[in-house]
């Protein structure tokens, strides 16, 4: 039979997405730091892959406003900027509330078990002061609503910004008391459960707009 003229597209396609994710994990954990020059060639070394994804990843990093880059001038890892944490954190804040609104008629026992199971994760992560293993539960959490949605726009829309929120998360989601987020968690998925929708896009809206403690009123350069 013939070969599938679509089966270059689609694997060129996942390695672009694949390099986008992992240098926007890098900048995003501190791997690659604020201010840090960021050259094609390396990065393209360091990852195993030619120049052009990461090339391609670039481009859209600095569209999520994660790397900065200017004509004839070096591409470097973007400082923070609290302007732009706060913008992209009232997009992040609609958009997931959109989607548990768009989710509970969907949700399913098994569906809900995801989440209560991402949510004792949580709960241990936090107990075990593991913030890699804490918000990695935490985005399995709220995953389950974005993806029971089926709304790829917002779907979208998260991709480009949540990176943007969750840089800041990091650096001082130690020093968050997290008891309230698991409680919360536990809420939205009573709410979810018992069909009331008003009620769960209040929780899932009160969930994320606890993170707005944490973009402080001054640099996060001062931050400890």
């Amino acid at each position: 039979m013939p070969i599938p003229v679509d089966h270059a597209p689609i694997r060129t396609s996942l390695l672009r997405d694949t390099v986008h994710d992992r240098l926007r994990d890098a900048i995003v954990d501190g791997t690659l730091a604020p201010g840090e020059v960021v050259r094609d060639t390396e990065l393209a070394t360091w990852l195993g892959v030619s120049r052009t994804p990461v090339r391609e990843a670039l481009l859209r990093l600095g569209e999520s406003g994660l790397v900065r880059a200017a004509p004839g001038r070096s591409t470097v890892v973007a400082e923070i900027d609290l302007a732009e944490v706060r913008q992209a954190h009232a997009v992040v804040v609609s958009m997931h509330r959109l989607a548990v609104v768009e989710a509970v008629a969907r949700l399913t026992p098994a569906h809900l078990d995801t989440m209560r199971a991402a949510n004792a994760r949580f709960a241990a992560a936090l107990d075990a002061h593991d913030t890699d293993a804490a918000l990695a539960a935490d985005d399995d959490f709220h995953a389950v609503a974005v993806e029971v949605s089926g709304n790829r726009a917002l779907a979208t829309v998260l991709d480009q910004f949540s990176p943007v929120v969750r840089r800041l998360e990091r650096r001082r989601f130690a020093s968050l008391a997290g008891s309230e987020s698991v409680a919360l968690h536990e809420r939205l998925v009573e709410t979810c459960a018992s069909g009331d929708v008003e009620a769960a896009a209040e929780v899932a809206y009160r969930t994320w707009q606890n993170l707005a403690d944490l973009i402080p009123d001054t640099d996060p350069q001062e931050i400890p």
